[in-house]
């Protein structure tokens, strides 16, 4: 039998439940893969509530399959129209809940656009100019918290689990097919994905060359490079091919965003800058080997594969900065020539012969 205090839980329960939530989170796309968790976990809790994601046009086609979602598509090319359109799609209705994720100036007016009684953001630390106009609520501040976990303290902030989350990205069968053709052989293959869309944080091509060589040479396993079209990425991909010895697979500019998860998914490992393919892998469940000197792992490292992670940025803090890395505020970018070049070729190897379990 219910008693009055368990009917008036289940009422306060209900109440609070939110029936409508909106998230904004544009970009970018290694952090629209690390906010699945927070979607998952608020579709987990309300099942029944309206969910409406305002996203950028391309990270829209990493999580459009994602069920249950109503996506609103911002377009930063278009900014002005981008925002009508976005105003034009709310139809004026007041959600519950906003989910400030981001911190840009940009995403703050776009948010800002959002009605709703609950408007939660960034803790102050990790916020921005303008983005405490937006919301009125803030999560807990966490010191050193990684990123990913960051988005986790939207959930924690509604009371909701925010543990054993799936972070998986949903993939087609045509896109296992495509990666099935390009790696026969499951777990076998080694991707390179050298580009981050930041230059600053790409490490150079004779590195990866050398690296490509041991892999194919003495770990007896095949590398596929991949990455985007632009002329960048493949004139990348063009220069490390050059100064290797042994031939690669060269994919760049030929898969689309479902088809590289698929391909990142089969592999053995991925071996990439700080950039979108590390937590498409890590998110998949391959373990990444990252390379990291211009920003911290300890922030925005493939979470899973901190341990495979050559993580120079502590280095970089006394070489660059003149302090140790925990001086510096959280999320600093050491974004300066030459700072890559702290990580070298062994470095890596290293860490791929004990992903491997060969002798170190």
């Amino acid at each position: 039998m219910m008693t009055d205090s368990s009917r008036r839980h289940n009422s306060t329960f209900a109440a609070d439940t939110p029936k409508s939530i909106a998230l904004v989170r544009l970009s970018a796309l290694g952090d629209v893969c690390n906010t699945v968790p927070l979607v998952r976990a608020v579709q987990q809790a309300w099942p029944q509530a309206r969910l409406t994601w305002i996203i950028g046009r391309l990270e829209h086609r990493l999580v459009d399959d994602l069920p249950g979602i109503e996506f609103v598509v911002f377009d930063k090319k278009h900014y002005f129209k981008s925002l009508k359109a976005v105003r034009q799609a709310l139809g004026g209705h007041r959600y519950d809940v906003l989910l400030q994720a981001q911190v840009s100036q940009r995403s703050s007016l776009v948010g800002a656009l959002v009605k709703a009684r609950r408007r939660i953001g960034f803790d102050p630390p990790r916020a921005r100019f303008g983005h405490g106009l937006v919301v009125n609520e803030r999560i807990d501040a966490v010191p050193f918290q990684h990123q990913s976990q960051a988005f986790l303290q939207f959930a924690r902030k509604l009371g909701i689990p925010a543990e054993n989350i799936d972070r998986r990205l949903p993939i087609g069968d045509e896109d296992r097919c495509f990666a099935h053709r390009h790696q026969p052989q499951e777990s076998r293959a080694v991707i390179i994905s050298p580009a981050s869309s930041h230059p600053l944080r790409n490490w150079h091509a004779a590195g990866y060359a050398e690296v490509a060589d041991w892999i194919i040479e003495t770990a007896k396993r095949p590398v596929i490079l991949m990455g985007g079209p632009s002329s960048f990425e493949k004139n990348l991909g063009l220069a490390i091919r050059k100064h290797m010895k042994s031939k690669p697979l060269d994919l760049i500019g030929q898969d689309t965003l479902k088809q590289a998860l698929a391909m990142f998914e089969r592999a053995a490992c991925v071996v990439t800058p700080d950039s979108g393919p590390a937590h498409f892998a890590d998110a998949m469940g391959t373990p990444v080997v990252g390379l990291y000197a211009a920003t911290w792992a300890r922030r925005s490292g493939p979470l899973n594969s901190l341990d495979h992670t050559v993580d120079m940025f502590p280095e970089a803090a006394h070489q660059f900065m003149g302090c140790e890395p925990d001086q510096l505020r959280w999320g600093k970018r050491i974004e300066k020539p030459g700072v890559m070049d702290l990580i070298t070729p062994g470095m890596v190897i290293q860490k791929l012969k004990a992903l491997f379990g060969s002798p170190v």
